[in-house]
């Protein structure tokens, strides 16, 4: 299939639509760089909506790479609270940090040398060449997914691959305003080309799309396996004061404090009166049996004041369940 002539056409929809986010105004090329390295790296599995006030305020108190690379942990986490994933905060830290040994303020310019920095893979790698160095290459994010798979009808397992889906980006053309293209392809899929319900009068290339021409704009997704798991927490509350204890059991809350919990079996949650909560993170669904307990247990933990939660270091995952218990 030849390379469809689509990009100035893209270009032209996008100065005109495009989305007025803080981290496109950069007053600097040092501080372009920055920008993307934040932003980046917290639109991985986040939306745009939810990120844009947290970037405000965290490169409003941490603004360059200087800083970021000297800044107190716990200030750290506690800007980052609230975004999940926080091994991606302490990530951009340690990125931080090895870019300024190199005595540089600016991100390196080949994929070998981005792939080497932690939190960093193939994805973010290719979207600071283009936006930072405007290389003639497109990441594949979930937008551009969506529009690879309905410009090229991909209804087949194979089709869909990540192999598959890097191979039809080249399809798509390139720019010698590649940074503004790969910005274009991203807004046109998360504004029109929806994951439901596409605002396809609206776009710019309805006539190049196979899935437009047929009415069928149907996703094939990969189907990832929820996991259930069933969940006993002991929440210890004595005293307008609670009990945590640093997280070793999940990757995602890594070092981070929780209340004690074990897994149980379904039969167990099941058939408990006690109150329960669910949460979906990552690709487990977790169910989880509240035990409350009035006695503050004499063992290795943390001894935290309710009202003094809110200032803590503790995940959004923490302070739900503690509301849950709260609520009985």
């Amino acid at each position: 299939m030849a390379t469809l002539n689509i990009s100035n056409k893209i270009l032209n929809w996008y100065y005109n639509n495009k989305r007025d986010l803080p981290w496109r105004h950069p007053k600097s090329k040092e501080q372009s760089h920055y920008y993307t390295l934040i932003s980046e790296f917290m639109l991985q599995q986040t939306q745009v909506k939810t990120v844009i006030p947290y970037f405000k305020k965290f490169v409003y108190e941490i603004p360059n790479i200087d800083s970021l690379s000297k800044v107190d942990n716990r200030k750290l986490l506690k800007l980052w609270e609230g975004l999940g994933y926080y091994s991606r905060a302490k990530n951009l830290k340690r990125t931080a940090k090895l870019i300024l040994k190199k005595k540089k303020s600016l991100l390196p310019d080949t994929l070998k040398d981005l792939k080497e920095l932690p939190g960093i893979g193939d994805y973010t790698s290719r979207a600071i060449l283009a936006l930072e160095y405007n290389r003639k290459v497109i990441p594949l994010d979930g937008n551009i997914e969506r529009l690879i798979k309905r410009i090229f009808y991909l209804r087949k397992i194979n089709e869909i691959k990540k192999e598959n889906l890097m191979l039809k980006t080249h399809l798509l053309g390139y720019s010698s305003r590649q940074r503004d293209y790969v910005q274009a392809l991203m807004e046109l899929g998360s504004l029109i080309c929806k994951p439901s319900d596409p605002l396809c009068n609206n776009c710019p290339i309805n006539n190049k799309c196979a899935s437009f021409k047929l009415k069928d704009f149907k996703i094939l997704k990969k189907i990832k396996s929820n996991k259930v798991k069933y969940f006993k927490v002991d929440i210890y509350c004595g005293k307008e004061k609670t009990f945590l204890i640093k997280n070793n059991k999940f990757n995602f809350l890594k070092n981070l404090l929780i209340f004690p919990m074990h897994e149980i079996k379904a039969i167990e949650y099941n058939s408990s009166k006690s109150k329960k909560f669910q949460i979906k993170i990552s690709n487990m669904n977790m169910k989880i049996l509240i035990n409350k307990n009035n006695k503050i247990p004499n063992k290795k933990g943390t001894i935290i004041n309710y009202n003094k939660i809110g200032n803590a270091i503790i995940p959004s995952f923490t302070k739900k369940i503690f509301n849950v218990a709260l609520s009985q």
